[in-house]
């Protein structure tokens, strides 16, 4: 049986950890490498760090506070923001990520999940899409959800599908930050699209909302605010999934917190 995969993310901006509503008004919440050890501590699956101004701004992400997080981190790392080449998604994964994740160069340049995947493999390859419902079908927007990017989700899957992609992170703007429950229609829709994995983004709020998630068969959740305002942990929220009965990994990794200069460990 697939075990379900519980992720946090880091939205990230001018190095320090966000979270807002709607890709709008967000607050700090802290630094997000104490943070991506501390949810790895507590169990986590996978952590996904994302610069969510990087590509905005045409900045790239902070590698030096990567490579802090990959020092002390045994589980998969999917990093993205402000990829915009070979090069760029080469430096993140010499600086510690196990993944990148692209998302508007991607939409700009098809050619580049080809490229990537052909590079290092489809399973580095993680295509960020952000939609919404519009003009009655899901639309994909790029540049952290400002620019409707003129494409419908179910094509835009498959296309990048069939360009390499060997994962997608589908994130509800109308959900995100609100803390209401995934967008399970949207899920149900991507998931009739793709067979490549996709993780679930954009809602989460209780526990609930996971358990309806895995109920529909979409066994990848990303989680933001749940945690980041210390409502849950990881760990909490995996015991109660597990004494539900859903296949969750409840192992803790070893974590190796990174030595400080002239400390000791």
């Amino acid at each position: 049986m697939l075990r379900a995969r519980v992720i946090p993310c880091l939205d990230v901006r001018h190095g320090r950890t966000v979270k807002g509503v709607q890709f709008q008004n967000v607050v700090d919440a802290g630094d997000p490498v104490s943070l991506g050890l501390q949810y790895a501590e507590d169990g986590a699956d996978e952590l996904v760090w994302l610069d969510i101004v990087a590509t905005v701004e045409d900045t790239r992400v902070q590698v030096e506070q990567i490579a802090r997080l990959r020092a002390g981190l045994k589980i998969p790392l999917t990093v993205g923001g402000g990829i915009k080449s070979l090069n760029d998604m080469e430096t993140l994964l010499y600086h510690g990520a196990d993944k990148v994740s692209i998302n508007s160069a991607a939409l700009a340049d098809p050619a580049l999940i080809e490229e990537g995947a052909k590079r290092w493999g489809s399973q580095c390859v993680v295509v960020a899409i952000d939609a919404r419902q519009w003009d009655g079908q899901y639309r994909v927007f790029s540049h952290g959800g400002r620019r409707d990017a003129e494409r419908e989700l179910g094509d835009w899957l498959r296309e990048a599908e069939s360009r390499g992609a060997g994962e997608f992170l589908l994130t509800s703007i109308d959900h995100d930050g609100r803390q209401s429950g995934y967008d399970l229609a949207m899920l149900d829709y991507a998931r009739s699209q793709t067979s490549r994995p996709i993780i679930a983004s954009g809602g989460a709020g209780t526990i609930d909302h996971l358990a309806a998630c895995f109920d529909r068969g979409h066994l990848t959740v990303l989680l933001a605010s749940i945690l980041h305002r210390q409502q849950l942990t990881v760990a909490q929220i995996k015991e109660e999934l597990a004494r539900r009965g859903y296949p969750v990994r409840l192992v803790k990794p070893s974590v190796e917190r990174p030595r400080e200069a002239g400390g000791s460990w």
